[in-house]
């Protein structure tokens, strides 16, 4: 099979799909946001979705029975601020532990506060002073960005922080593109999916998303279920489907738009 009939069967694949999951009673539309709705910037808080994608989550959002969710790394704060969708859109933070539904509340105990504070200060020491490093503060961890360091310094940040929490009982850490994470819980964003699918009853949920972070709600997927990965083709991953980048997702979700408004659903 050549390149070009296997990118246009993996394409019938998912416009099938697509199909199929427009015609389910009660849609969740979750999305990851930064490489999948926006492309990847340099500097974190200047990240914007593509318009092309606002504009098919509005459309989605005013369907009957479809719920639209952005399901990301980033704490609901940062999230708050750069997602610019509609009310209407719920969103989930720092890897399923916030979850904005009717209203979100992150509490920790007494001893998560404590290991927080033990992260924040190894996290801390290891990269101040360290060219393209940046410490991300989250209600629940930390995260440790190198986008912008050189392969060494990546190296000898990630060794400090390693060692100074390796015998720390009760950290978890997440690997992310060029982001390294330390919390005091495990919630990934296979919680956050199942939260969100059990509030709104969803009957099916489409999953899109980019990061290596993205795989626990993609493996968390079923039934009638539709999981798709954004990025290269070499990538690896438990979804069924594939898409290139955020232009990818805007058009697979207008398609997805169009499906549901002319199909209708059960």
């Amino acid at each position: 099979m050549t390149d070009t009939t296997a990118a246009e069967a993996a394409q019938t694949a998912l416009s099938d799909a697509l199909g199929r999951l427009a015609t389910t009673p009660r849609l969740l539309v979750a999305l990851d946001f930064d490489g999948t709705l926006a492309p990847e910037v340099d500097a974190a808080m200047e990240a914007r979705a593509l318009p092309e994608a606002l504009d098919a989550i509005r459309r989605l959002v005013a369907l009957d029975a479809t719920t639209v969710a952005l399901v990301s790394g980033r704490d609901m704060s940062s999230l708050t601020r750069i997602a610019e969708t509609p009310d209407e859109v719920l969103l989930v933070g720092s890897h399923g532990i916030e979850v904005r539904v009717d209203g979100h509340t992150t509490s920790l105990t007494e001893e998560e506060l404590a290991r927080r504070e033990v992260i924040s200060s190894v996290m801390h020491g290891a990269a101040d002073g360290r060219d393209g490093v940046f410490v991300e503060e989250k209600p629940a961890g930390l995260a440790l960005h190198t986008r912008l360091a050189d392969a060494e310094t990546t190296r000898e940040v990630r060794a400090a922080v390693h060692d100074g929490l390796v015998d720390v009982a009760g950290v978890h850490e997440r690997e992310g593109k060029n982001v390294r994470e330390y919390a005091v819980r495990a919630t990934g964003k296979d919680d956050g999916v199942a939260r969100l699918r059990e509030a709104v009853h969803a009957t099916a949920v489409l999953f899109a998303g980019d990061d290596v972070t993205d795989e626990d709600a993609l493996r968390s997927l079923s039934g009638a279920d539709v999981g798709v990965k954004v990025g290269a083709s070499d990538l690896e991953t438990a979804a069924a489907h594939r898409v290139g980048d955020p232009w990818a997702v805007a058009r697979l979700l207008h398609e997805l738009a169009d499906l549901r408004e002319h199909l209708g659903h059960a």
